[in-house]
């Protein structure tokens, strides 16, 4: 094992434990004896620039010092997240052209931290002379923890996104002229790229602080997230440099199909930076559907493309007066019961991750947040909640699971290709990425209800699938089609949903379509479009003898070398199927993954078994009740089963494996006991668990 895993726990399990200024320093060797007998094993604190450099070139480091002692002395692993981004208000003083800018010129203001009872104000690492002070706070960090037997490693990007419209201060302006020198080379390539030849002098380019589906509007898209992860490798180097033998690690929110364009939330650039990843995530936030946090786990984990990842921020509690729970059931996460957490954490494990920390281990007193999250009381006792964690956390860490962490979640039996360029298009033509999302998430759905294992395919992991299929591809860079087209003609099986390329290069609408020579692959010519999505939410298509609702816009077709197999309601051509190559294309002309969405899924579950059917392969898992959820992991520690049941109620369940897997009995470690027939397991899931099944 090497330095940086050894001084990690083999399954971590514990929480964010201190943020300025809670919990109270009184309690603290109380909360680590308490954390550490109920089998957590690591703690993640808040290192704010703010609360440690409180006077320019003075540092306060007595409360962390503490916190990292009580580590050491209890067995608690501590993750250092560097919060160098709020920085200290006398900045603002010293620095006033490094406070953060916005589209509409006002300024990022001190204040105070919603997450934690500390002030400061967030600034712009743009600016060299503010940096270079950043960087002087967080290598007196590393230095002064590096050697200490209470580290375990570094959280170098808390939810790895920025805040939407910004910054627009000078040194984010020079930064973004030297990146478009970098890619254009001069200023005669820029004029033809942008259409703006009035630009005379580098000195003349500004971002645009009101987009539009213009070149200049994608370019300063896309400089935003190749900037904010060029700061993030910075911030890995420096550490990596000081402190070669503790693991650097990040968590995001799981967002990238809908926060990629206007926050840089981007989990595949982020996944590649660090040695291990991770997610915030909450049902009482996003919802309590079974395939959302199911979504978010593959998201991840594919973005992670085989690293170890963690659900680094989980809900162990309730979450009171949030603008975005207020209304919501209790039963949906709003309330957190302790079966909540059981299935929570399970979950996760079920899709990949390998570790868990709570938002908190014991609530805030303070501030909006106050009483969220935390499985333990407001006071640190012991809750119903943190006995169910304390026994999650005891059955992930014994020694009989040690082979079951060997193995991993099987590679998809589809998988969901994700263009990038596709969402930067929308939110520049619209202000909003919700059909782009919507289609993704609807086409994942579509699979996860069908129990087809769907993971997410970034454009450059390509080649490594030879079944895909494409949602929402109406911008595509000559690049990317020419990509598709020769991983078809090589034997892949692409299902697209429609007006694939529309917008070329420059955002540049192609005089035919499909655009790119992408009518060649799927073998059809437009005959007709709306873009009215505002009117195409009830469109009716039949696609392969199915019933789907599509939705956000209309094509429809003329096949060439294609044969028609799908249909809108008035008789015209909805969806060709064409061989290209070594391989097969299935176009449609509307975004069944938004009608997925927009209806709930009503009428069209047939559909997505009929585009997995497309591929000609055989379904690994069959179950005979559509509200249990399963997975197959496989690999050095061998092969296992893991049966999700939502719901409040007991629910009997028939399940064949299919697929190469050899196995003649099964031994239960954890939840139902299963009766083997050949291929069948019957048994009856348990309500809010997860059983794990080993297949030997």
């Amino acid at each position: 094992m090497n330095t940086k895993e050894s001084n990690l726990p083999a399954f971590p399990f514990g929480a964010v434990y201190y943020r300025v200024s809670n919990p109270p320093r009184k309690d603290w060797e109380r909360d680590y004896r308490t954390a550490s007998e109920d089998a957590n094993n690591v703690f993640r604190h808040w290192f704010l620039w703010s609360a440690i450099e409180r006077t320019p070139g003075t540092y306060t480091w007595d409360d962390y010092d503490r916190q990292l002692d009580l580590a050491a002395e209890h067995g608690i692993t501590t993750i250092i997240a560097e919060m160098m981004t709020i920085a200290p208000e006398w900045t603002t003083r010293l620095y006033p052209h490094a406070r953060i800018e916005h589209a509409d010129g006002t300024l990022a203001q001190q204040g105070m931290h919603p997450s934690c009872a500390t002030g400061g104000v967030n600034v712009c690492l743009d600016n060299t002379d503010l940096l270079e002070r950043a960087q002087e706070f967080l290598v007196r960090l590393v230095d002064r923890y590096k050697d200490h037997p209470g580290l375990g490693g570094y959280d170098i990007w808390n939810e790895c996104n920025i805040q939407e419209g910004t910054c627009y201060c000078n040194g984010t302006l020079e930064r973004f002229r030297d990146w478009l020198k970098e890619k254009y080379g001069s200023l005669e390539v820029l004029h033809e790229a942008w259409w703006r030849p009035g630009l005379a002098d580098w000195a003349d380019v500004a971002p645009p602080r009101r987009l539009q589906p213009y070149n200049d509007s994608l370019d300063w898209l896309q400089f935003r997230i190749d900037n904010a992860y060029a700061q993030m490798a910075w911030r890995r180097d420096i550490i990596a440099a000081r402190d070669p033998n503790h693991r650097i690690t990040a968590h995001g929110i799981a967002m990238t199909l809908r926060r990629l364009a206007p926050s840089v939330a981007d989990d595949w650039r982020a996944a590649s930076v660090v040695e291990s990843y991770g997610l915030t995530w909450g049902s009482s936030r996003h919802g309590d559907e079974p395939w959302r946090q199911a979504q978010a786990m593959d998201l991840v984990r594919s973005a992670s493309r085989g690293k170890p990842f963690w659900h680094a921020e989980a809900y162990g509690g309730p979450l009171w007066l949030q603008p975005n729970v207020l209304g919501k059931p209790r039963d949906e996460g709003r309330i957190c019961y302790p079966q909540d957490i059981r299935y929570w954490n399970l979950t996760s494990y079920m899709h990949g991750a390998s570790g868990t920390l709570y938002l908190r281990w014991r609530p805030l007193l303070d501030g909006v947040l106050f009483g969220a999250f935390g499985p333990y009381g407001m006071d640190g006792s012991r809750t119903d909640r943190s006995e169910m964690s304390t026994s999650v956390a005891r059955w992930a860490q014994a020694p009989e699971q040690a082979d079951l962490w060997k193995s991993r979640p099987i590679k998809g039996e589809v998988g969901i290709l994700f263009v990038p360029e596709s969402q930067l298009f929308l939110y520049a033509q619209q202000k909003s990425t919700q059909l782009f999302s919507d289609s993704y998430e609807g086409a994942y759905r579509g699979f996860h209800d069908a129990n087809v294992q769907a993971d997410f395919v970034h454009i450059d992991d390509m080649q490594s699938w030879d079944f895909l299929y494409l949602p929402f591809p109406v911008m595509l860079t000559g690049e990317t089609a020419a990509r598709i087209r020769a991983w078809v003609a090589d034997g892949g099986t692409l299902i697209s949903e429609g007006c694939p390329a529309y917008w070329g290069d420059r955002a540049h609408v192609g005089e035919v379509q499909p655009n790119l020579g992408l009518d060649e692959v799927f073998g059809a010519r437009e005959s007709y479009v709306e873009f009215a999505p505002d009117l195409l939410d009830d469109l009716e298509v039949n696609v392969l003898g199915a019933f789907t609702w599509g939705g956000s816009y209309l094509q429809s077709y003329e096949p060439t070398t294609g044969t028609a197999v799908g249909w809108y309601r008035d008789g015209r051509v909805a969806a060709v199927q064409n061989d290209y190559g070594k391989g097969r294309t299935l176009l449609i002309g509307t975004m069944p993954g938004r009608g997925y969405t927009v209806h709930n899924g009503d009428r069209c579950g047939r559909f997505f078994r009929e585009l997995f059917a497309f591929s000609a392969r055989t379904q690994l898992v069959e179950r005979t009740d559509p509200r249990i959820r399963v997975r197959v992991h496989d690999g050095g520690g061998g092969t296992y089963l893991w049966v999700a049941n939502p719901k409040r109620q007991d629910i009997p369940v028939r399940i064949t494996v299919n697929g190469a897997w050899q196995f003649s009995r099964t031994r239960t470690l954890r939840g139902a006991d299963a009766v083997l027939e050949g291929r069948t397991l019957s048994l009856t899931a348990p309500a809010r668990d997860v059983t794990v099944l080993r297949l030997r």
